[in-house]
């Protein structure tokens, strides 16, 4: 089946709740799937000419217009505003492989001085003549180590469907210098349940600081000289449908 694809241009310059919080909100529609979403950065002022800790917050729901089972997510790439960085300098890291088959208690206790994030995520299972049922489940995220340009984050997620399962998807965050971008960010999700399962909704956020040489600092950090911030990603799904968003994220300078 060929890719279907949807352009969302998504260009907010308004004051209002959503806006002042930094925060961007869409909805897209690709034949019978609707991905909504409403992710952001926070806080929205911020320095003009340095950067500062902030947190992004990631807010996404999957569903069809027909109520049948939800394509799955089998992952995205995106480029993000050079004026967002990435920081894991002087942070303790974690391997993929002391968070594989663990429990959500079991990763927290093997990487917990390298978490950097958390949420929660529903799957929607539908096997095989079967009704759909639905899991729910924690995120963590996880701090990979930075090997030249490109930092790794670690996802893990442990859901039952129908036995619990534990879920690691690495994410590579990669500076770049390609106009007004200056982080790609990719990765791929492996097959739930065999196949039949789908990311359903996922609410995140990604974000810690610390200090580092006497400096305090953050995971993520984000300066705000021209108001703007700019985005654009690519979440793919089964069934060939792929999304292509495009954001004007406003901020608001301060110094």
């Amino acid at each position: 089946m060929g890719i279907r694809l949807i352009r969302g241009i998504a260009v907010v310059l308004v004051l209002g709740a959503i806006t002042a919080a930094g925060a961007f909100a869409g909805v897209y529609h690709v034949g019978n799937f609707t991905l909504k979403d409403n992710s952001g950065i926070s806080p929205n002022r911020l320095p003009r000419h340095r950067q500062a800790p902030v947190t992004a917050y990631l807010r996404d729901w999957f569903s069809t217009g027909d109520g049948s089972h939800i394509p799955a997510l089998e992952g995205a790439s995106g480029d993000f505003d050079k004026n967002i960085h990435v920081n894991a300098e002087g942070l303790p890291v974690c391997t993929q492989k002391q968070l594989t088959a663990r429990s959500t208690t079991d990763a927290k206790r093997a990487c917990s001085e390298a978490l950097v994030g958390s949420g929660t995520a529903e799957v929607e299972v539908e096997f095989p003549e079967q009704k759909p049922f639905e899991a729910k489940g924690p995120i963590l995220f996880f701090n990979g180590g930075t090997h030249g340009g490109t930092t790794l984050l670690l996802v893990h997620t442990y859901v039952n469907v129908p036995a619990p399962t534990a879920i690691v998807v690495p994410v590579e965050l990669t500076r770049i210098h390609r106009g007004r971008y200056g982080l790609h960010v990719a990765f791929e999700i492996p097959r739930i349940a065999g196949g039949y399962g789908s990311v359903k909704t996922f609410k995140v956020e990604i974000g810690r600081n610390f200090t580092y040489k006497g400096k305090k600092t953050g995971y993520l950090t984000a300066s705000c000289p021209t108001g703007h911030y700019y985005a654009e990603t690519e979440p793919r799904f089964a069934e060939g449908i792929l999304v292509h968003i495009h954001v004007v994220l406003p901020c608001t300078p301060k110094e």
